[in-house]
């Protein structure tokens, strides 16, 4: 079975959950983009529900696939949230943000009373840090921000590259927000929800990619069927 089914195995499984009135976070990424195509196809049936979408890209698919939506601006809670990660860890903590949407991410699963990760099961690892720790800055000081970023590594025992992420045209990838994108390549974080405190406390640091005690369950696809995993 293809990598690209699995996800799609994952996120419609996801879409048992959803229920008729529910106000959704709509996540971004290949594999959240399944759930917005499947739910779009309920949407059609008559299922009612409302979304707001973590990306512009993420918009883009929903109005394509008719998923009515609405902004944090209009509502200030959502029931679900539903979106892919990077990795998970047994303690359902994610790496999150390989498609720069993370501090759009962040905010809409902070305002979910649920989050479910829907992803192939070659996103579960033992140990966060193997994929790179993306960690969106202003670019105004971004040597201070990074020498602050290499402290706080430091002080958690990691260490590792840190990259500017590049975009298509080979400058500076630029989020939906205007700010840039960070890479560290860290191979193993040994204690992620320090890690998170440390750069969060760093003024140039916008969002970083460690999401910590939002996600409720993980809905992985692997070749032996679908695994769910809650948040102990």
């Amino acid at each position: 079975m293809s990598m690209d089914m699995l996800k799609r195995q994952a996120a419609a499984r996801a879409l048992e959950d959803v229920r008729d009135g529910m106000k959704l976070g709509l996540g971004t990424g290949s594999t959240a983009k399944h759930f917005v195509e499947l739910l779009g196809e309920k949407v059609s049936a008559g299922l009612k529900v409302i979304g707001v979408p973590t990306s512009e890209a993420t918009r883009a698919d929903a109005e394509r696939c008719g998923v009515p939506l609405t902004t944090l601006d209009q509502i200030d809670r959502l029931d679900l949230t539903v979106d892919g990660a990077d990795e998970v860890d047994p303690a359902l903590n994610l790496i999150k943000g390989g498609g720069g949407a993370l501090l759009r991410e962040k905010i809409v699963a902070a305002a979910s009373d649920r989050m479910i990760v829907i992803a192939d099961d070659s996103k579960w690892v033992e140990t966060l840090g193997r994929f790179p720790l993306p960690i969106e800055v202003v670019p105004f000081g971004l040597g201070a921000t990074r020498h602050a970023i290499e402290k706080s590594f430091v002080s958690v025992g990691a260490a590792g590259e840190i990259t500017i992420r590049k975009g298509k045209d080979g400058h500076a990838f630029v989020t939906d927000g205007g700010h840039w994108i960070m890479d560290a390549h860290l191979g193993r974080i040994p204690d992620a929800p320090a890690l998170a405190a440390s750069l969060a406390s760093i003024p140039g640091v916008v969002e970083h990619g460690l999401f910590i005690g939002l996600a409720s369950t993980a809905i992985l696809a692997g070749a032996q069927g679908i695994r769910v995993v809650q948040r102990r």
